[in-house]
């Protein structure tokens, strides 16, 4: 649920990092608001847009067109540059680079 989180799985940045740049630098708007904080929490129907100058930039465009990874079902496309978010993801919805077993991250700090 985080700004740069929300910008990275709405395709406009081709990795996490560039979209944390993207939101850092001013390029994305949320509700209207230019927002330069990566880890802002993006609440349930929040409008995310990118600006119009962002629009433009050859790395968004790429990362817009890129079949790479599809556009998750909690995030809906309004137009090109616009999204909204629809709901909170499930757990595993979000994909992680391991698989995470809650459980056992609890029965660890639970010592």
């Amino acid at each position: 649920m985080r700004l740069d989180a929300v910008v990275y799985r709405a395709k406009f940045a081709p990795t996490v990092f560039s979209a944390r740049q993207l939101v850092s630098h001013g390029h994305v708007m949320v509700n209207g608001v230019k927002c330069n904080i990566g880890s802002r929490q993006v609440k349930v129907g929040d409008v995310v847009e990118l600006s119009p100058k962002a629009k433009q930039m050859a790395l968004v465009m790429e990362a817009m067109a890129s079949a790479e990874r599809d556009l998750p079902d909690y995030i809906q496309l309004d137009n090109v540059g616009k999204i909204v978010f629809a709901r909170v993801p499930q757990l595993d919805e979000v994909p992680y680079p391991v698989r995470m077993e809650p459980n056992l991250v609890v029965e660890f700090y639970s010592r």
